[in-house]
């Protein structure tokens, strides 16, 4: 879960914030209570993406040939 810290404090510590989402931890900054961004270690969006990218892949249930393309093309579907 990531801790909520304010712009202002944010700006105001920022080299304590790095360190600690270099250590792991995430935040979320909000601006007069509204969330604006999260910051959170670099290889979380990749690990993200790795993952995005692994379950699109396994969605894809199976092929179809360009043949039965072409039939259903002909057909108008």
């Amino acid at each position: 879960m990531k801790s909520k810290v304010a712009s202002y404090e944010a700006k105001n510590k920022l080299p304590e914030f790095l360190r600690r989402v270099e250590a792991g931890e995430s935040f979320t900054i909000t601006n007069h209570g509204k969330v604006v961004a999260d910051l959170i270690p670099a290889d979380s969006r990749r690990q993200r993406a790795k993952l995005a990218i692994a379950n699109i892949k396994r969605m894809k249930k199976h092929v179809v040939s360009n043949e039965t393309l072409m039939d259903l093309r002909q057909q108008g579907r």
